[in-house]
């Protein structure tokens, strides 16, 4: 995310723009790792529409906020979430709770890729795939 260029980070000639793409993949891990819908607490710094991405765009700085955020707790969230549970605690994924966890990784996955593939387009700037550490690049 550090490496997309400023022009790119905010572009709107597409369907999302990458500012777009990051915060909806944060939001949705971030309420994934709840164990059902009502338990979720929008981040303090969202602002605007469900998922945060209608409205000014974010900057940077405060997607890496967020990511601080929800990434300080995935080992807590993930250690106290019933992988057992034949529901995944959202109406909308009729799955078990631990393909739920699959299917938000994956998610991930898929968001990570676009925005990689678009910083390579934008800017020739390389993305790596695996890091020694948690945390943007």
């Amino acid at each position: 995310m550090a490496r997309c260029p400023d022009d790119e980070w905010l572009r709107r000639d597409r369907t999302n723009a990458c500012w777009q793409l990051v915060y909806h993949a944060l939001f949705f891990t971030h309420l994934y790792l709840q164990p059902h819908e009502r338990a979720f607490v929008p981040w303090i710094g969202q602002h605007g529409g469900d998922d945060g991405t209608e409205g000014e765009p974010y900057s940077k700085a405060e997607v890496l906020d967020y990511w601080t955020f929800v990434s300080a707790m995935v080992d807590g969230a993930v250690d106290s979430l019933d992988l057992d549970s034949p529901e995944s605690g959202f109406w909308w994924y009729p799955m078990s709770k631990l393909e739920h966890q699959i299917v938000n990784i994956r998610h991930v996955q898929h968001h990570g890729a676009q925005l990689a593939d678009r910083v390579r387009a934008a800017a020739d700037v390389g993305i790596r795939w695996v890091s020694a550490g948690r945390g943007p690049e």
